[in-house]
């Protein structure tokens, strides 16, 4: 059963959910949201980048970098979907100072 099926019958059966089980089904749904919005992500990328006839090696390298910017973006969402309660996000992969 999917986490929103379970949620719609939580909320419509007239008991009310304790903190902990609404808690655990509020994770379920995201959980499933994140990773079901992160493969639809992917499938829209994965024929966006790919190389054409037109492409010079500079721009194919372009696009190998858009790419991997992308797919570290659905990666996070991914991450931040399957984290606990308190999600953290992961470290950065540059040391370059923000001020």
């Amino acid at each position: 059963m999917s986490a929103y099926a379970k949620a719609y019958r939580a909320l419509t059966s007239g008991r009310a959910l304790r903190p902990g089980e609404a808690a655990l089904l509020l994770a379920d749904l995201r959980k499933e949201f994140g990773t079901e919005l992160a493969d639809a992500i992917e499938q829209q990328l994965a024929g966006k980048y790919r190389r054409t006839d037109t492409d010079t090696d500079a721009a194919f390298k372009r696009k190998q970098r858009a790419y991997g910017a992308a797919m570290r973006v659905v990666n996070t969402v991914r991450h931040l979907a399957a984290a606990p309660l308190r999600p953290t996000l992961p470290h950065q992969r540059d040391n370059r100072s923000t001020s």
